[in-house]
């Protein structure tokens, strides 16, 4: 059922579309290297063969999981072999190129280079994170999109009614709404439908004249099928990503919905229990210190309860967060303190804050003058520094006026009053001493 012609082709108008630049390519013969990337299903290997077929170049087939070095070259000679003795081009396809190391490109790169063949790369994974930069360079990435349920059943009916390489010798009683139901399950991706029809045509009843394709079967051909997910791959940090951010900008709604992906595509909930974790630090921290605490406990019912019933406390802590008040102060102040430890390196502790467990110690002035907080008023020995003396009066934490932080924000406001009325008082004290 593959197509061989573009009118035939299902799906990424985008690029084929009329004017489009792939289909401009295709048209005029003119084939320069490139990378098809998209998800499974979605005709990358299709659209590589009708472009070497629409220029009558050969085509040479490589599997990056299969195919090593040897295999390359001996590709490279035999489109070298090509060009001399008929004048032919060759079109180089390699799929899965995203599994192929460095060595492994930079074997057939010279050849690219020279024009010994064009290559064509299809890929799931970003070519940015798993191809080198100069096999980049020479090639243009076009990227695949999901096929659309409208799109699939193009493929489906069309599956039914070809005699020669479909389904269409036997006669198939299959509704509409079942037809549906494929091209969802099959989540975007073509070759996935036609699987499922397939397997769901040759266990079909004969009735009368007549297989019979029913909802019962139906259910069982798609029981335990999952939506796309990579666990390695970018769609997969795309998805926590998206939750992430569904998660910072207060849409529980949206939170919901992508955890409940990735849980469908078959992700660990406890890595995205530890993801949570740290959005309630990040995103939240002391503006609703309740959040991590919910977080954790949401993280701890998981290890208990397992799947699907500690699901349920990972939605109720996703929700409680995407709801909360937000603020990255913490994480904020975090980063510029960290920033500030590694720029200035091993500073010294000063005297009064180091500790004097022995006599000696006591003697080179360990925690000499060191004022004891709770001896002071309120508590607060004010004006004290306990910074470096290269960092004294370093600020790195600044609450937001949101949640619990809004009082966090006015116990500093009300402590720097008592440090300066502090210094206030030595400066007096110090005028004073000088005019005696």
């Amino acid at each position: 059922m593959r197509p061989r012609i573009l009118a035939d082709f299902c799906g990424q108008q985008h690029l084929l579309g009329p004017g489009k630049p792939l289909r401009r390519a295709v048209e005029s013969d003119r084939l320069h290297s490139m990378i098809l990337w998209g998800p499974p299903g979605t005709g990358k290997t299709t659209l590589a063969r009708m472009m070497a077929a629409q220029a009558d170049a050969q085509m040479i087939t490589l599997s990056a999981v299969l195919a090593g070095v040897k295999d390359v070259r001996a590709a490279v000679e035999q489109a070298q072999h090509a060009r001399q003795h008929s004048g032919r081009g060759t079109v180089l396809f390699i799929d899965e190129v995203h599994r192929f190391n460095k060595s492994q490109q930079d074997a057939f790169l010279p050849a690219v280079e020279n024009g010994t063949f064009t290559f064509i790369g299809a890929t799931t994974e970003n070519p940015s994170f798993e191809l080198n930069n100069a096999l980049l360079s020479r090639a243009r990435v076009y990227v695949l999109k999901a096929l659309q349920p409208d799109e699939i059943r193009q493929l489906i009916d069309r599956a039914l009614l070809d005699k020669e390489n479909g389904l269409g010798g036997d006669t198939i009683d299959i509704a509409t709404e079942l037809r549906d139901r494929i091209a969802s399950a099959a989540d975007g991706d073509g070759r996935r439908a036609l699987n499922f029809l397939e397997i769901a045509c040759s266990l079909a009843e004969q009735q009368h004249d007549a297989l019979v394709v029913s909802a019962t079967l139906l259910d069982e051909v798609l029981a335990g099928g999952t939506r796309r997910f990579d666990h390695h791959g970018e769609a997969f940090y795309d998805q926590i990503s998206a939750l992430h951010k569904a998660v910072r900008g207060s849409a529980p709604d949206a939170a919901l919905y992508w955890l409940a992906r990735m849980l469908d595509g078959g992700c660990d909930p406890l890595y995205i229990a530890r993801r949570v974790v740290r959005m309630a630090s990040e995103d939240i921290g002391n503006a609703d210190p309740r959040a991590l605490t919910l977080a954790l406990n949401s993280w701890e019912i998981l290890q208990r309860l397992g799947s699907p019933e500690g699901e349920l406390a990972l939605s109720q802590a996703v929700t409680y967060l995407a709801c909360a008040a937000k603020s990255n102060a913490v994480y904020m102040a975090h980063k510029a303190a960290a920033a500030d430890a590694k720029k200035f390196g091993s500073l010294e502790v000063p005297l009064h804050l180091r500790n004097a467990p022995t006599r000696l110690m006591k003697e080179l002035d360990y925690g000499k003058d060191y004022r004891y907080a709770h001896d002071e008023p309120e508590a607060y020995a004010a004006a004290e520094d306990y910074f470096p003396e290269q960092l004294s009066g370093r600020r790195y934490y600044s609450p937001a006026p949101r949640g619990l932080e809004i009082k966090i924000g006015e116990k500093l406001n009300h402590l720097k009053a008592l440090d300066r009325e502090a210094q206030n008082r030595e400066q007096r004290d110090g005028q004073a001493h000088d005019d005696q």
